[in-house]
């Protein structure tokens, strides 16, 4: 709180006239920087809406790399955040999924949109430079001892692969696999799914 009173050149306490805490400045914060997050429309086809969600989500994150480790570590009730778990939670029940099914895929998209972003914000070497990385690197990892991963490095070291990750294939697979999951659930059961409204 004082550095950021310092860099408003007020006091600290002078912030106190504003929020209550430390905590409840972050909560808004975060949910200023959550408006960014393309929320779902409740009637929406889920797949394509969820997909929208987790490109706005990671988008969001690389803008605001402070985010992520926040929104993981605390609970935080702002509207904006409020609405998005809601929309998302509607949108999947509204196409079939259980209040208990929405809340895992919910959790499984943002599981991986969380952890594809933090590995690429702090992955020690940038993308353009890991063919340059890989040549350095190379002669440390033994063609007999790992065969695979020396391999694998001299794909990026010729060229015939960029080592860069696709963020967008693996959340094709979740989004294949919960959409085939889904199917699999519909056909064992009968029990007839909670709709919204």
């Amino acid at each position: 709180m004082r550095r950021l009173a310092g860099a408003f050149g007020v006091t600290a306490m002078s912030l106190y006239n504003h929020v209550a805490n430390k905590n409840e400045l972050i909560d808004l914060m975060l949910n200023q920087v959550a408006a960014e997050i393309e929320i779902p429309s409740v009637d929406g086809q889920w797949q394509e809406m969820m997909r929208r969600r987790a490109h706005s989500m990671r988008r969001m994150f690389l803008r605001h790399r402070w985010v992520p480790p926040l929104l993981i570590s605390q609970i935080t009730l702002g509207q904006v955040i409020l609405r998005d778990i809601d929309a998302t939670v509607g949108c999947l029940v509204t196409n079939g999924f259980s209040y208990a099914e929405a809340d895992w895929v919910r959790n499984a998209i943002d599981s991986h949109v969380y952890g594809y972003t933090l590995q690429e914000l702090n992955f020690p070497v940038e993308p353009s430079a890991y063919r340059d990385a890989a040549a350095t690197y190379l002669p440390e990892i033994s063609s007999s001892d790992y065969p695979f991963m020396h391999a694998a490095a001299l794909q990026i070291v010729s060229g015939a692969y960029d080592g860069v990750t696709d963020f967008s294939f693996g959340l094709e697979l979740l989004l294949e696999g919960l959409e085939n999951w889904q199917h699999q659930t519909n056909r064992q059961t009968s029990v007839p799914r909670p709709r919204s409204g």
